[in-house]
């Protein structure tokens, strides 16, 4: 039985990721944390998330006792999150986003100590499109213009996505292009499109869970790549292949692609 912590347990993210854990056979919530200050720490997880197991305690920092820690909080926390976590010497599977160059950094640390996988989009769909993204862009080549479109729900905090900016990397990198490819949006009198321009678009409304889309186009075709994900479902259980893969592994700084390869 694989022992599991989340962190960020009753965020809209963890909260599933409980309900998942609890209902899978092979898993077993060993810990569940919230930011300190949270109402309902020191109580039982079950009284918030009825699908948790009895004797699980909501609890402010992580002390160990998991053979995996899983994270959808908030940058800030996920890079203190890892600090701790490093010295429990707990794998960590972290799928928060919007991560500042110090916070990556606090987060590489931790990979020296521990095995630890951090991945912009944890559904499994989402990391399939990242190759077919970059391939495309490669097979295609420079006549076909690129534009990403991503849409989430109103209450996400960072924009643009952590996917969308990993497909651009991804086909910034297939196209041998700098990080000055890269357009944000358009106002105003932009002259006309230049070729080598990557272009990201943000959506916020609703309560889209999350949609991208990779546009190539040239004069006379253009062709479409996709990603929707139906419900918060496609992050968690992501989430969980990641965690069944990541326990036990050697420390080291891993990604989702050694997770494909391996199941």
């Amino acid at each position: 039985m694989l022992k599991v912590a989340v962190h960020g347990a009753l965020g809209r993210m963890g909260r599933r990721l409980v309900a998942l854990v609890a209902g899978a056979g092979d898993l077993e919530l060993a810990a569940a944390v919230e930011a300190p200050g949270t109402p309902g720490i020191g109580s039982p997880v079950k009284g918030v998330i009825p699908q948790a197991p009895d004797g699980v305690i909501l609890s402010e920092h992580y002390t160990g006792g998991a053979d995996v820690v899983i994270d959808f909080s908030f940058h800030t926390a996920s890079a203190a999150l890892a600090r701790e976590v490093a010295e429990t010497r707990t794998p960590l599977v972290i799928g928060t986003t919007g991560f500042a160059a110090e916070e990556l950094r606090a987060i590489d640390a931790a990979s020296q100590k521990i095995a630890l996988l951090i991945a912009p989009n944890m559904s499994v769909g989402a990391n399939v499109l990242f190759d077919i993204a970059a391939e495309t862009a490669s097979l295609l080549g420079a006549d076909f213009d690129v534009e990403i479109i991503e849409a989430h729900h109103r209450f996400k905090k960072d924009a643009p996505s952590g996917t969308a900016l990993e497909v651009a990397r991804r086909i910034r990198d297939a196209r041998g292009l700098g990080e000055e490819a890269f357009i944000f949006g358009r106002h105003g009198h932009t002259g006309e499109r230049p070729p080598d321009q990557i272009a990201i678009h943000a959506v916020r409304a609703g309560d889209i869970v999350g949609d991208h889309t990779v546009l190539f186009s040239c004069l006379g075709e253009r062709l479409e790549l996709t990603h929707r994900a139906h419900t918060r479902d496609a992050f968690a259980l992501g989430a969980l292949r990641a965690a069944r893969f990541l326990a036990g592994r050697p420390p080291g700084k891993y990604t989702y692609k050694d997770v494909l390869k391996a199941t």
